[in-house]
């Protein structure tokens, strides 16, 4: 029987997107980048958190594919793109951002960011206004929340020494319900973190890029920003949501219920038909 691998789990996931699904991958200042692509239209670039990659995204990529152009790129470091030896921080990933953008000719889309890729999209539109049409953060990073010390042990252990074990124990402060998650998700996430380089940007990272943004900075940004929250994070509390949105000029807040730090998991259908009605209002 064939044993089954890493990318046979993304496969499965891809699968589960109702809407065709491209897999693609260009060479951003010499270093590879994958990439998801669906859909027509005004580009929208979803930027997962920290672990598995672009794959996260399956719940939401089919019906925000249906109304625009989805693209959804493996953050360097993560997922099937190349995990080099580098700071990590958040200049680093917004100057990759940029060059990937660049190389696919987008001059300017919307920018939904999941946690860390959160943290990524505020320091992008800080660096990059004139690059960012509407911004989403969803129970983002960089907005000052401390893990708590059962997730901080979850982690380290996961990005450590990645095993279903270390996940069913990580799993109850990244989700509400675990059992909503596809399986495949979990064993990718595990797969990637053991991949050559898969441990890169979490040990050289050191946690710089989920660092606390300053409020001056957060002041700075002027377009239109809506975060997204689920009451029930037990990673980042659901206060720094709203404190943020009390912080950045143009922000709104929606939390969702029974939703814990990735809400597109836990309350798909909610949390997808929220962040439809916030892009294509006027």
């Amino acid at each position: 029987m064939k044993k089954t691998n890493k990318i046979d789990y993304r496969k499965n996931l891809i699968e589960k997107i109702e809407e065709s699904v491209e897999q693609k991958e260009i060479t951003v200042d010499s270093v590879k980048t994958a990439y998801l692509s669906a859909g027509n239209g005004y580009p929208v670039i979803f930027l997962h958190g920290g672990g598995a990659g672009a794959i996260t995204w399956y719940p939401s990529i089919g019906p925000i594919s249906k109304k625009f152009q989805v693209i959804a790129p493996d953050i360097i470091g993560y997922g099937e793109s190349d995990k080099p030896n580098a700071p990590y921080d958040r200049p680093y990933f917004s100057k990759w951002l940029k060059s990937f953008l660049k190389e696919l000719k987008i001059s300017k889309a919307h920018i939904v960011g999941l946690s860390q890729g959160g943290a990524i999209a505020l320091q992008f539109t800080i660096d990059n206004p004139e690059m960012v049409d509407k911004l989403v953060l969803v129970d983002s990073a960089g907005l000052g929340a401390k893990a708590s010390f059962g997730s901080m042990i979850g982690m380290i252990w996961m990005n450590s020494f990645p095993s279903s074990l270390a996940n069913r124990f990580n799993s109850p402060y990244i989700l509400h319900t675990p059992s909503k998650r596809d399986p495949n998700h979990s064993l990718y996430s595990i797969a990637v973190i053991k991949d050559k380089g898969g441990k890169n940007a979490f040990k050289q990272g050191r946690g710089s890029a989920v660092s606390k943004i300053p409020e001056e900075l957060l002041k700075q940004i002027k377009n239109e920003t809506l975060i997204i929250w689920g009451e029930n994070d037990k990673l980042f509390s659901v206060e720094y949501g709203e404190a943020t949105a009390k912080i950045i000029p143009n922000a709104k807040l929606h939390l969702i219920q029974d939703a814990g730090h990735l809400p597109l998991i836990d309350q798909t259908e909610i949390f997808n038909e929220i962040l439809i009605d916030f892009l294509e209002s006027e």
